[in-house]
């Protein structure tokens, strides 16, 4: 899908953009400062599908590509197609915000002139300007993915100077959201938005009952009306926590939630509890306090100094393992008790609202391109 871009004179830029939401998210500073950078280029993003609706609004970019749906056959079919519209399109950088072999190969193979990403996964012979990743021992240390990708930026030019994250909404975003909020009488009502699942792994996930004790504690000693999302397979979760509550909880079904409508309703709630998952990106670019439940990963990857949240994490002797499914006993999130988040819930919401950053606005950078 193409917007009305920018002269043809400008520089062709291609962009890989992160597979994770939250990744997404956290590389919006960096999209910006590109667009801002590169004032007259025209700017293509290659993304998986489903991030789409994360991006748009912004007004960063000026046309789409999708990686191929599937596997073995029909995805490489679909890689053949691909490689062909990035040959045809002649970019002159692409900027690769994956680290996957497969993003460096894809711009390898589309001629992409200049390709500029990490040298890892054996992917080096591929790139034309290698960054290298941190390490410490020969393993990768705990960095702030917001650096690696303003690292990139910084290396073609783009000095990634406001690194508040940041999301537009479309006019589509807006009306799905503001029906979302009417078909669950969020209107007019103070709402404290719960996440309780993950789609990295069960060991990221809260128990189930102790998110249903929050929902009372928010709606009886807060004051906030408890609304339960996630993922669509994760319904069954939403319903189980809402049936061991005392109270009524709203679960956000019939409707549910999108990447887009999602938006909506965290920039209108009052406060954001969750596991580490991509929608606590979502609050934190929207300005909501926000307190997150760490446990089997590392805070550093994905800490952007956000002042309107709180993480709580119990450190154990096995911990942060970074597994998906915890083959002990899931201390470090079963150590995390209700009254844990209550406290952090009530010291956060006590600190004053970070300013958001205003998306359609020009970041500062150090030049504009030449």
């Amino acid at each position: 899908m193409a917007a009305s871009g920018p002269p043809a004179t400008g520089p062709r830029i291609l962009i890989v953009i992160p597979n994770w939401v939250g990744d997404v998210v956290m590389a919006t500073p960096v999209l910006a400062t590109l667009r801002a950078h590169f004032a007259t280029a025209r700017i293509t993003y290659l993304l998986r599908p489903y991030v789409a609706d994360v991006v748009a609004g912004g007004g960063w970019h000026d046309d789409v590509l999708h990686w191929p749906p599937g596997r073995g056959l029909r995805y490489e079919w679909g890689l053949l197609g691909l490689v062909r519209r990035l040959r045809t399109a002649r970019f002159d950088l692409a900027l690769l915000l994956t680290n996957s072999f497969r993003a460096a190969l894809a711009a390898w193979l589309g001629g992409a002139r200049r390709r500029v990403g990490y040298a890892r996964d054996g992917r080096g012979a591929l790139l034309t300007d290698r960054l290298r990743p941190r390490r410490e021992s020969g393993a990768f240390r705990p960095f702030p993915v917001l650096d690696s990708y303003a690292a990139l930026a910084e290396h073609v030019g783009a000095t990634v100077a406001d690194r508040r994250l940041r999301l537009g909404v479309t006019s589509e975003q807006e009306a799905a959201g503001q029906a979302l909020l009417g078909q669950h009488g969020l209107r007019q009502t103070a709402y404290a938005l719960l996440n309780p699942g993950a789609a990295f792994g069960a060991a990221k996930c809260w128990p189930p009952d102790r998110f249903a004790a929050l929902c009372d504690a928010l709606r009886e000693q807060v004051g906030l009306w408890p609304v339960l999302f996630g993922a669509p397979g994760e319904l069954p979760l939403l319903r189980r926590i809402a049936s061991q509550s005392r109270g009524p909880v709203a679960v956000c079904e019939r409707p549910g939630t999108t990447l887009g409508s999602l938006k909506v309703l965290v920039r209108g709630a009052r406060l954001m509890v969750c596991n580490d998952t991509g929608p606590r990106h979502y609050a934190l670019a929207f300005g909501v306090p926000t307190v997150t439940l760490f446990g089997p990963t590392h805070q550093a990857w994905t800490d952007t100094g956000y002042a309107g949240e709180l993480k709580l994490q119990v450190p154990v002797p096995c911990g942060p393992c970074q597994l998906r499914a915890c083959p002990l006993a899931h201390r470090c999130l079963t150590a995390l008790t209700v009254d844990h988040a209550l406290h952090a819930v009530r010291n956060v919401l006590a600190r004053p609202r970070p300013a958001v950053a205003e998306v359609g606005s020009t970041p500062p950078t150090d030049e504009r391109e030449t």
